[in-house]
């Protein structure tokens, strides 16, 4: 079918006169006419009835008018949902984020992203480095929000730097090393609480135990989660090697306790990572501005 003959042939219904509906067009009326018998001939219908003035709808013409407004109405609802998703007024952004940004940042800057786009539809989804990077080369995420080495940068992927903050060792203030000064070495004697595989935090750890010849710690309790591991080593049992960011308040509330180690100093790069090469939404433009200004 013929859709800018059925709009011309909607119009004039709707105008009740093919001179109102040239004026409305901006063509001249001949014209109209002139598509309005083509329309019909190619329909194999008649649109309209002989009348004195004006114009008269046959039947079929009169129910040909109402499924023409059903379809133009969801056309106009159509426009209106590319012009709210081409200026971000809608859609959907998939955020991926380890552990350690999910946990302290993603929720704040979500919330102020979400106050000023309630249309927008937001799934975020936690999960260790790997995986995160993962979901975004599969295109299960927009972007991916990381907290670890950067020697774990992808290369396939671009990497926008928000900042850094130390990696510490830590145990319970009871601990013998609590506050105390030791080597790499006797560090690595003690059992370990930690995540996953594919947490960076503990692949940093092992690396560093290659890198100085050393066979990597004991992991005495493993968790899949930040919260549990920590609250072990509160408990009494073991150390960890942690962001300062996660554990920064407990050590200054005397809950944990910092082990300084000899000729040892990490730290945690935070970055949003997207896919190379690849043009940006509107919508992951502005989450990602935000990010950058927080």
């Amino acid at each position: 079918m013929n859709l800018h003959a059925l709009r011309l042939f909607y119009v004039v219904a709707e105008a009740g006169s093919v001179t109102k509906a040239a004026a409305q067009l901006r063509i001249s009326q001949p014209a109209v006419t002139s598509q309005i018998k083509k329309f019909e001939k190619d329909l194999g219908l008649p649109l309209f009835a002989p009348s004195g003035r004006g114009i008269s709808l046959t039947p079929f013409g009169a129910e040909l008018v109402q499924q023409a407004a059903n379809l133009f109405t969801y056309e106009e609802h159509i426009e209106n949902f590319v012009a709210d998703y081409r200026l971000g007024r809608s859609g959907k952004l998939r955020i991926a984020a380890t552990y350690l940004p999910a946990n302290f940042l993603v929720p704040g800057w979500a919330a102020r992203f979400k106050a000023g786009h309630p249309g927008v539809d937001m799934v975020i989804t936690t999960t260790n480095s790997r995986q995160a990077f993962e979901q975004l080369k599969r295109h299960e995420a927009d972007v991916a929000i990381y907290g670890g080495g950067p020697e774990d940068k992808p290369q396939e992927l671009d990497w926008i730097e928000l900042f850094e903050d130390e990696l510490w060792f830590v145990v319970a203030p009871s601990h013998p090393f609590a506050g105390r000064t030791v080597s790499l070495r006797e560090m690595m004697k003690e059992p370990f609480i930690m995540r996953e595989e594919g947490s960076s935090t503990r692949e940093r750890l092992f690396s560093l135990c290659r890198t100085y010849g050393l066979n990597p710690p004991q992991v005495a309790l493993q968790f899949s989660g930040l919260n549990e591991a920590i609250r072990s080593v509160m408990a009494g049992y073991g150390a960890n090697f942690i962001s300062s960011l996660v554990v920064y308040e407990h050590v200054n509330r005397g809950e944990l306790a910092r082990v300084q180690v000899e000729g040892i100093h990490l730290t945690n790069s935070f970055a949003i990572c997207t896919r190379s090469g690849e043009h940006q939404s509107l919508l992951v433009r502005k989450f990602i501005e935000l990010c950058r200004q927080a």
